[in-house]
């Protein structure tokens, strides 16, 4: 769909996905609930990674570790996800005021755990970035030829790349 969260309606999702619109109207009754089904599905990843976080010994692989386990975990279906919540801030920004689950707060809260008790605010920003690297290759790639699976392998190399840095401070 290329018209926009608000020009489409659930009758085009239907022909879009090859089903009928009593089909999705089954499972969703809006289409503010088929976005608030994607985001609860990261919003439950990113819990379930702060949750491993959490029974993990502190030490030095960790950071690692978690990021990877992150990153790892982005799909080709997940880099559609991540270019409508880019297209779409205002719908997200209500869906977030609605939902009771922020996914950046909590990968935030990751992000502060893995760096380690008082880290230096860069520190705790390139642990950061190295989290957010699959958003900003997904956003670097508008204009490319990359394919989804270029962007999720460049977005690897750029947590690896993070990763090497904080090694160094």
């Amino acid at each position: 769909m290329t018209k926009g969260f608000e020009a489409t309606s659930l009758r085009e999702i239907a022909e879009q996905l090859g089903i009928s619109k009593a089909a999705l109207y089954y499972h969703f009754k809006s289409k503010d609930d088929i976005v608030k089904s994607i985001v609860s599905s990261r919003s439950n990843e990113v819990a379930e990674l702060l949750a491993w976080v959490r029974n993990q010994e502190p030490g030095p692989d960790l950071m690692e570790c978690a990021v990877l386990r992150w990153v790892d975990s982005t799909t080709v279906d997940k880099l559609r996800g991540i270019r409508f919540v880019n297209a779409n801030p205002a719908v997200m920004r209500n869906m977030s005021t609605n939902s009771g689950g922020d996914i950046g707060e909590s990968l935030r809260t990751v992000a502060e755990l893995v760096a380690g008790k008082g880290a230096n605010p860069t520190r705790q920003l390139l642990v950061r970035m190295a989290f957010l690297s699959i958003n900003s290759a997904v956003m670097a790639a508008g204009g490319t030829q990359c394919t989804d699976e270029e962007i999720v392998e460049a977005s690897r190399e750029m947590a690896l790349a993070f990763l090497n840095r904080l090694r160094e401070i």
